[in-house]
């Protein structure tokens, strides 16, 4: 049996109030499972590659009843570690004119927000894991947590000898302990063999600035071209490095998305078709989509333009999908894939 993918990170429930109010008198408040590394570990296992997840949660009904439905999407979940005082909550109010709402976190105190050294015994948990998977996500809710990310990062390193990979997602809402994402991610960045992101989560991550003479066109040529000169920087900054991917999401007309991607690995920078749209449904979850699917394709052995198009194909299918993970099968996207017409 092949090694799994850990995907380590805090599970969420996400809470959809209408912008209206209308929840409050109609006594509906449709929720979904969320966590940006649980829906990597979602989409790993639909499309076939074996697929575990690491959280805590507190032991009781709910939190089961949550463990079991992703246990039926195929996601390992016996490496959860129980117990602690609640599950982490995030409020997303959804309908029209919703630009000044944004994100409410709902997250302190958290079992996962509550985890220090040396409570988890790492050697166990990676046990039949052959690749690591992080966010930047983890090491923003405190410093303790930071340092648990570390933790499990030198025991997949040092001792397991394990590819990682973080996404470098940067939440503005969070990283508020006192730290910043400079201070801290860089110390986890040189554990990884393969690094996601954009070019301003690769500033605010990691210090490596954006060069607005390059972007200033606002053309694909010049982010690409600035797409190489990033992922050059991170290869040379952190030596363990070979992979870096990068995302490019643009608001097109009202509502609409234009996106595309890039991948650098062994010296040359690979770009994804093209997609745009007038309209999308949900823009969450669609870059860990992209992750999940480079992952696959990489793990599967598959050329690089073929691993980057149905990783790009799958995250813009994410867009149509109301909920924080994927439910589509590799088949039904590779079908998408061959009927796109930009």
């Amino acid at each position: 049996m092949s090694k799994k993918v850990l995907s380590f990170g805090e599970l969420l429930l996400r809470i959809c109030p209408d912008g209206n109010g209308d929840w409050l008198k109609e006594n509906v408040l449709p929720f979904y499972i969320g966590g940006a590394e649980a829906n990597v570990a979602t989409a790993l296992a639909l499309w076939g590659t074996p697929s575990a997840y690491f959280t805590a949660m507190p032991d009781n009904l709910l939190c089961r009843q949550v463990a079991g439905y992703l246990e039926e999407k195929g996601v390992d979940m016996s490496r959860v570690q129980y117990g602690g005082e609640r599950l982490g909550l995030y409020f997303l109010p959804t309908g029209k004119d919703m630009k000044n709402a944004g994100v409410i976190y709902d997250r302190a105190h958290s079992s996962f927000a509550s985890l220090k050294p040396g409570m988890v015994d790492w050697d166990a948990v990676l046990q039949d894991v052959g690749w690591l998977h992080f966010s930047a996500i983890s090491p923003a809710l405190n410093l303790q947590v930071a340092k648990v990310t570390e933790e499990l990062l030198k025991a997949a390193s040092e001792r397991k000898g394990l590819t990682i990979s973080v996404d470098l997602n940067y939440r503005a809402k969070l990283w508020q302990y006192g730290s910043a994402p400079t201070d801290i991610m860089p110390e986890l960045v040189q554990y990884c063999d393969f690094v996601m992101g954009n070019l301003w989560a690769a500033e605010k991550m990691l210090g490596i600035p954006v060069d607005g003479s390059v972007i200033a066109e606002g053309d694909k040529k010049g982010y690409l071209e600035h797409a190489q000169m990033t992922s050059e920087r991170i290869i040379e900054q952190f030596p363990r490095v070979k992979h870096v991917a990068n995302t490019f999401r643009f608001d097109h007309g009202v509502g609409g998305i234009q996106y595309y991607t890039a991948f650098f690995t062994e010296g040359r920078l690979h770009h994804s078709k093209e997609y745009v749209s007038e309209k999308i449904l949900d823009k969450v979850g669609s870059g860990d989509c992209f992750m999940g699917g480079l992952i696959h394709g990489l793990l599967a052995g598959k050329p690089v333009q073929e691993t980057l198009e149905f990783a790009t194909a799958a995250a813009y299918q994410k867009l149509f999908i109301p909920s924080d993970a994927t439910h589509q099968r590799a088949h039904e996207i590779e079908k998408f894939m061959a009927s796109y017409e930009g």
